[in-house]
């Protein structure tokens, strides 16, 4: 591990590619490495882009068909990790990531989203003395109960370049003390894929196959912990589903985990038997986009259907108590529903009577986000490729400093 420790030697400032190494594990991982993979690539002579996946999500579906429809470059290393707790899951990718740091000897390490593989693999490469720059920074639910939030939090302190989606985020940030020269705002790179892939979407056959019409069904996602390992609230949310598919179709792309849950609460007969539900298998990229556009309303508790659906003008019922992504319900079509069997029904209704929510003007939701980052990151270029030494938050022992001085005072 010594050559890792020594990451910003002799060799690393001669070369004149900035090395970045880019780690991925999950669907929304997916979307977003895409853009800014297609966007690395127009540059060979300026950035080497190592990409590294941690296989947290290893379904087929949930990884291969996500690979090859958004056109992501085959990994350059893949770490194979699989499932677990998330101890074990983060465990297991910091191990592996770590040798894998060894032979990538990287200038900055970039991560992505809020899932296991951002903040093992942040972990690590701020262990290392390895640049880490946050694409999504600073997304704050305000609620810890939720992995991804402690995600969020830990992987933003480790980070020293944070890409911020909003305005709101930024502020986040600062209400907690990172310095205004890590934080960049970009915009939302989810919106890459989806500017980027709506056209090959509209193309794609599947409301046909369902045997769907546009505008004439609803869309469903699950998979939080939170609404489908508890028998309470997953009865709850199936309940206001059978309810609501008795006045619009619904289809509901069934994640592994959901479809395990449905079956040992014995809560998957009852969508099976219903009339108007379609339970399928989960789709790839460009059929969920396609079932998208062309639904009435979507019901889910994905953050990224909260903000595919506000692109998209498409009224999102959100089957959470919060969200971190605020912009879509102050700008957006969200509303936030929690387990509240009776508010989903109305909001549905609202939403199939024509009186669901419409979007406002969303800044920096223009395709452009990725093309922003490798701007930014020529812009650092200089100062990402000099030894750890002299990448030391200096703000930061100023703080120290002071704090020392003031105590050699007293």
């Amino acid at each position: 591990m010594g050559q890792v420790d020594n990451c910003g030697g002799k060799d690393r400032l001669l070369s004149h590619k900035l090395k970045i190494a880019a780690v991925v594990g999950a669907r929304p991982n997916f979307m977003k490495i895409a853009p800014l993979a297609r966007e690395l690539a127009k540059q060979p002579e300026r950035f080497e882009f190592v990409l590294v996946h941690t296989g947290q999500h290893y379904d087929k579906v949930m990884n291969d068909v996500f690979f090859s429809e958004l056109g992501i470059p085959t990994p350059d290393i893949h770490l194979g990790v699989g499932s677990g707790s998330q101890a074990q899951q983060t465990a297991r990718i910091m191990l592996e990531f770590e040798k894998a740091l060894a032979e990538i000897t990287p200038h900055v390490v970039v991560v992505l989203g809020d899932v296991n593989s951002t903040i093992a693999a942040a972990l690590v490469a701020a262990k290392l003395d390895i640049a880490v720059a946050h694409v999504e920074a600073g997304l704050r639910s305000r609620d810890r109960r939720m992995p991804e939030e402690i995600n969020r939090v830990v992987t933003d302190a480790l980070s020293d370049i944070l890409y911020t989606p909003s305005r709101l985020a930024d502020s986040n940030l600062l209400n907690e003390g990172v310095a205004p020269q890590k934080i960049s705002l970009v915009g939302n790179i989810m919106i890459d894929s989806l500017i980027g892939f709506l056209e090959q979407a509209g193309e794609r056959r599947i409301v046909a196959e369902l045997g769907l019409t546009p505008q004439g069904y609803g869309l469903v996602t699950l998979h939080r912990p939170s609404n489908v390992d508890n028998r309470e609230v997953l009865c709850g949310i199936v309940e206001a589903l059978l309810e609501i598919s008795r006045r619009l179709p619904l289809v509901f792309p069934v994640h592994p985990r959901t479809a395990g849950m449905l079956t040992k609460f014995a809560l998957e007969t009852k969508l099976e038997q219903a009339e108007n539900i379609r339970m399928i298998e989960p789709v790839g990229y460009l059929d969920i986009l396609c079932l998208m556009k062309s639904a009435r309303l979507a019901i889910s508790d994905s953050g990224v259907i909260q903000e595919e659906t506000t692109f998209l003008g498409i009224p999102c019922i959100t089957i959470r108590e919060n969200t971190e992504r605020p912009e879509t319900i102050l700008e957006g079509t969200n509303t936030l529903a929690g387990h509240d069997r009776e508010l989903i029904v109305r909001l549905a209704r609202d939403a199939i009577d024509g009186h669901g929510k419409s979007r406002g003007d969303l800044e920096f939701w223009d395709g452009r986000v990725a093309e922003r980052i490798v701007e930014d990151l020529e812009k650092r270029r200089e100062w990402l490729m000099s030894s750890p030494d002299k990448r030391v938050d200096r703000a930061a022992i100023q703080v120290d400093a002071n704090i020392t001085q003031g105590g050699t005072d007293r």
